[in-house]
């Protein structure tokens, strides 16, 4: 990423809410449509992120982010692009089953224990998908502020190589839908300003939603 212009702004967003979320299925590459509940989130984001003077969005082409992006263009009057680079994670077998099914499987357990060297059942490690999603973010010019929209386990990969966390530990950080993080990388080093902040009130201050609902 070019530096000689200026800091670079990465905001990264993850879509807004499916069905498939609160019934906790794997989605993957499967097309799961936004909820009204998904819908509304991302225009709240899009209040919150029409202060940020976005340049330009760039977003995963499943219709779950790409929906959520054109939602927030319409807030922040900047024009969509989409990147393959930002698709979710490619979860092969797993996908459209259930957390609680997925769990009992060996091979989720082999892929837990060691997901730099173990592929998902689609053929990705984790660090496959952080090389991507870091091309992805790269592909920012000096001085631009670039809103990414994206996916929750490729969210969660970028932001430990920003954060400094070992990568194995990419579950540790909470992504939510709708969820913002921003980072401004500059010549010496990137600093994360924030994670994970919610705009619409409602889950903002649930202690409910908190402790794991949804």
């Amino acid at each position: 990423m070019p530096l000689d212009g200026g800091p670079t702004t990465l905001v990264v967003m993850r879509h807004g809410e499916t069905a498939w979320n609160r019934e906790g299925r794997v989605m993957g590459r499967l097309e799961i449509p936004l909820t009204e509940t998904g819908r509304e989130q991302c225009r709240q984001a899009g209040e919150v992120l029409a202060g940020f003077s976005i340049d330009r969005i760039v977003s995963s082409p499943l219709v779950r982010a790409a929906d959520s992006a054109r939602i927030v263009a319409e807030q922040v009057d900047a024009e969509v692009e989409f990147d393959t680079d930002l698709e979710e994670v490619r979860y092969g077998s797993w996908e459209g089953k259930t957390y609680q099914d997925v769990v009992t499987e060996p091979n989720f357990h082999v892929f837990m224990e060691d997901p730099l060297s173990n592929p998902t059942p689609g053929g990705e490690t984790i660090a496959d998908v952080q090389n991507r999603g870091l091309a992805s973010l790269s592909r920012a010019t000096a001085g631009e502020t670039v809103l990414f929209v994206s996916h929750g386990d490729i969210i969660r990969s970028v932001l430990c190589h920003y954060l400094g966390v070992p990568l194995a530990e990419f579950r540790r950080i909470r992504v939510d839908n709708c969820g913002l993080s921003w980072v401004a990388v500059g010549r010496r080093r990137a600093e994360v300003r924030f994670l994970n902040v919610l705009a619409d009130s409602e889950r903002a201050w649930d202690p409910v939603h908190w402790r794991g609902r949804g």
